[in-house]
């Protein structure tokens, strides 16, 4: 039996006060581990921000009340370690952590609840030093993860319960299903805005074109393939520029998908006179945190990072979330957004500045998801998300108003490459002297602002957006958009186009 000074120290505690929906969430799964009290593993799902640590927490606490059996928590980040062991203590539940530093657990009575990371309770289970008496439920936080699989056949008599935001393996060929033996959704995000509890994303989206990225054996976009288009000078001008435009002033957080990136970011942002710092997991612990309290006290502070702060970072205080860059990843599309997402003061919404067409392929981050559907078929989900391919198909490019000044586009006449294309065939022409007249359309606008010859090549850069607009109309209108031949036609479009600039500078 449990010892009484316990009990009653759990029953005298008080955390917070709990949200309708938590408490809500907490019955729902109590009443199934009633209804399954061994060896049956449930899943459940709830927004990032929603409370999950503090729903696991108390329900920690309620089970071991109830069932008078011990609980483990299990976590893969250092940083969730520590939190979840204090929301523990906060609410009256003595626990125990399991790092590296416990080589062993002897018959303990004093704590009815441990909190361990994976791959050191892995080490410790394997080697037999360690063994839990009397345990009842196993929580596995962020249970996307597939870390925690190997542990799961050291834990087949207790119940098992997973907490996740998005109940997405992230390993397709592992799916939660043959782990989990159902799914319990928690609120909505959409729900959880309008009833005040998460802050409402007004979400801006550029159009990047990712042909350039490849995609490595995890299913997303390599480090490498990202680093070579977001470094590139375009990138870092059009996130500048969408930052300027959308975010100025605001505590900003950028991700990247490497570090080569996000230093040039940096670099960027500080030629700009913008303080900024960056972060990866090559800092030190101190460094780390040195850097994270500059960024909680500066009100317009700038953070770029690459994937370090997906999960057990809090800072409720962020404005504004910059996705630079591209991910197929659901989970980490929701993790990255809800860094912003916390409801802090004044804040009420809060900017989400999409360079990775991510939210065209995900749907925006509040847009409803039916979680039983992708934890039931998750290959028939991620095989209905759009490609790339057809993202840029729905591409309408719209030239900045600094090139719109700069060719001083308000003189010239609108060219269209439909009209110009239907012009030429119902004169009998060949389609491609819609090309032509393209072409000659884009010699005036360069040559009439151009200083020289040269002035006027370099010129053609600031054009590519609305060179790749006419040749993806065109390819339209003929009815053939292989990538190949449209990337021919890009590049022989561009040949041309410095061809006849040195012709109409040599009259």
């Amino acid at each position: 039996m449990m010892i009484d000074a316990l009990k009653e120290k759990l029953i005298s505690t008080q955390g917070k006060q709990l949200y309708g929906y938590q408490a809500k969430a907490i019955d729902a799964i109590m009443e199934r581990m009633r209804k399954f009290p061994e060896n049956y593993n449930v899943l459940y799902q709830l927004p990032t921000g929603g409370g999950k640590t503090v729903i696991f927490s108390e329900l920690a606490k309620r089970f071991i009340l109830e069932q008078g059996k011990k609980v483990l928590i299990l976590t893969h980040r250092i940083e969730l370690l520590g939190q979840t062991s204090r929301m523990l203590s906060d609410i009256g539940v003595e626990n125990k952590i399991i790092d590296s530093k416990v080589k062993m657990l002897d018959e303990d009575k004093e704590h009815w609840c441990y909190v361990a990371m994976v791959e050191t309770l892995n080490n410790r289970l394997n080697d037999e030093h360690i063994a839990f008496d009397n345990l009842g439920l196993v929580v596995i936080d962020e249970a996307h993860y597939n870390s925690f699989r190997k542990l799961f056949k050291f834990f087949e008599g207790q119940i098992l319960l997973g907490v996740t935001a998005t109940p997405l393996s992230s390993n397709i060929k592992l799916p939660l299903k043959d782990n989990y033996q159902e799914l319990i959704v928690g609120e909505s995000i959409s729900t959880l805005v309008d009833d005040g509890y998460l802050a409402r994303a007004k979400t801006y989206s550029y159009d990047v074109n990712l042909k350039s990225l490849k995609v490595g054996i995890n299913g997303d976009y390599t480090v490498s393939s990202s680093e070579r288009l977001y470094g590139n000078y375009f990138m870092q001008e059009k996130l500048l520029y969408a930052y300027e435009e959308k975010a100025k002033g605001t505590k900003t957080l950028i991700f990247n998908n490497g570090i080569h990136t996000s230093l040039m970011v940096a670099q960027l942002f500080e030629e700009e006179g913008y303080e900024i710092r960056h972060l990866d997991n090559t800092h030190t612990e101190k460094e780390r945190q040195e850097i994270l309290t500059w960024f909680h006290e500066k009100p317009d502070a700038i953070l770029t990072s690459v994937s370090i702060l997906t999960t057990g970072f809090d800072e409720p205080s962020v404005e504004t979330i910059i996705l630079n860059r591209a991910t197929k990843s659901l989970t980490l599309y929701h993790q990255m957004i809800g860094r912003g997402s916390r409801v802090f003061g004044k804040k009420k919404d809060f900017t989400v500045i999409d360079l990775g067409n991510n939210a065209r392929r995900f749907g925006l981050w509040d847009a409803h998801v039916n979680w039983q559907d992708i934890f039931r078929a998750p290959n028939a989900y991620l095989e209905g998300l759009y490609t790339d391919e057809e993202i840029e198909e729905t591409f309408v490019y719209e030239m900045p108003d600094r090139l719109k000044a700069l060719f001083r586009i308000e003189e010239l006449e609108p060219f269209s490459m439909k009209d110009a294309y239907v012009d030429a065939t119902r004169k009998g022409k060949r389609p491609k002297e819609a090309i032509e007249i393209s072409l000659q359309n884009h010699v005036h606008m360069i040559k009439r602002v151009a200083e020289d010859e040269f002035h006027a090549i370099e010129l053609i850069d600031e054009l590519e957006g609305d060179i790749e607009q006419r040749i993806r109309d065109y390819t339209k209108c003929i009815s053939k958009t292989t990538d190949n031949y449209r990337q021919w036609l890009i590049d022989e479009y561009n040949r041309k186009l410095r061809q006849g600039l040195r012709v109409a500078f040599e009259d």
